[in-house]
């Protein structure tokens, strides 16, 4: 078997069993690490910057992993509880094949984690008709020869009684999908990461400015970090450490998000009988989860809402959005609609202006990359993203793929990808 940096692939995979907790990341986190002179600096321990750090020490780089605030914290766009991993994507099936492919990464790190990182709930979404993105759907998954159940309004009835239908016209099944435990992905794999022998460190750093070449990075405390490579996964931040460049080409916006209990017995809102889903109503979307862990039934409505700030935003939910999530309950999931909200949390996307990932060279420095605008979508094609940034960064990437470059991002918000 080939070797990757003194270790085998089969030895990087295995790791540390079980997840690391938070408190142990950080402890660790500002421990000496090795003489200066990395490969790869990656900026930003969120999904994508994680995988990148990941896929980077599997090639054989040394690598150094840097988060202000720590993996998947609280104010991050890969924080949180949940997210659901999905391949119906109608026309644009890159997304449909990343998602795939990162399917298997999926299972292999839940199987490292003391708890279940995917939960293969399967994933469900319906449209009041049968339009485009339902055709295109299912175009791409017969070509790519991906499981997926059409079903009628008469199907989903006698599958999911629970939910009221009407104004459905069709539902689309994923049964290999689910998902995946947002927070606890990034820890175990950042744990995972270290275990390898990658090195992380609990550090702010400070905006390059306006320098013509990238000779290193400065800490808050003004020591210089040093590699032949940087990469950027600063999730709803890069506008603000790249203002100039990305100010007005990712957009961070507020979203809410409420968690609601069933009524105590009621196992109807619990996998295996009900899936991830998402309500696609003439690109008005809503979207939630099972109750998984018992955290309560989860649910968004997934329309960009106002501009945020993640530092110094306000995280408390609004009257409006509270109102907004009932009223949606009272049509389609009516045992819920008067259900106590037993938790909610305010997150951000940084969307793109046509909702397409960013993974591409610094315009001005070429020893300098960028990854994210998540745009929303992101989160379950962190492994995907972090195995091409990897393959970008090593120049192993022999067709980079036009949609994630940096001169595809406009300055207007219009949404293309859901």
């Amino acid at each position: 078997m080939a070797k990757t940096a003194g270790l085998t692939r089969r030895e990087l995979m295995k790791g540390a069993a079980g997840a690391v907790a938070l408190t142990a990341l950080r402890g660790t986190a500002q421990a000496a690490g090795p003489a200066p002179g990395w490969d790869t600096i990656v900026v930003g321990a969120g999904v994508f910057g994680a995988w990148t750090a990941w896929h980077l020490k599997r090639l054989g780089q040394r690598v150094l992993l840097l988060d202000a605030s720590g993996p998947a914290n609280a104010r991050a766009s890969s924080g949180g509880e949940s997210r659901m991993t999905r391949t119906i994507y109608g026309a644009d099936d890159v997304y449909t094949r990343m998602a795939w492919d990162s399917l298997e990464d999926w299972r292999w790190l839940s199987s490292r984690s003391g708890l279940p990182i995917l939960h293969p709930t399967g994933v469900l979404m319906f449209f009041g008709k049968r339009e485009p993105f339902v055709d295109q759907t299912i175009e791409a998954h017969t070509r790519l020869k991906m499981p997926l159940e059409v079903l009628d309004r008469g199907a989903l009835a006698r599958r999911y009684p629970q939910i009221a239908w009407d104004g459905v016209e069709v539902g689309l099944f994923e049964p290999a999908l689910g998902v995946l435990m947002a927070r606890r992905s990034v820890q175990t794999l950042v744990s995972e990461y270290r275990a390898a022998g990658g090195e992380y460190r609990l550090e702010e750093v400070r905006a390059p400015g306006d320098v013509d070449a990238l000779e290193g990075v400065t800490t808050r405390d003004g020591e210089t970090l040093t590699a032949q490579r940087y990469v950027f996964a600063l999730g709803p931040w890069l506008p603000k450490f790249f203002p100039a460049l990305l100010g007005n080409r990712i957009f961070p916006t507020r979203q809410e998000v409420l968690f609601f209990a069933p009524e105590a017995g009621d196992d109807r809102f619990e996998a295996p009988h009900l899936p991830g889903w998402a309500d696609f109503n003439d690109g008005d979307i809503y979207y939630g989860m099972p109750d998984l862990e018992s955290r309560g039934f989860k649910i968004a409505h997934d329309a960009h809402g106002a501009a945020f700030d993640p530092d110094n935003g306000d995280r408390r939910l609004s009257a409006e959005g509270t109102a907004d999530i009932r009223a949606y309950l009272k049509k389609r999931f009516p045992a819920l609609a008067g259900r106590p909200l037993v938790e909610s949390r305010v997150c951000q996307y940084e969307n793109s202006s046509n909702g397409d990932l960013l993974i591409d060279r610094h315009p001005r420095w070429p020893n300098a990359f960028l990854v994210g605008a998540g745009s929303g979508h992101g989160f379950k094609h962190g492994p995907a993203v972090g195995r091409y940034a990897a393959d970008l960064v090593t120049a192993r990437l022999a067709t980079p793929e036009p949609r994630f470059s940096l001169a595809t991002k406009g300055e207007r918000q219009h949404r293309e990808v859901h």
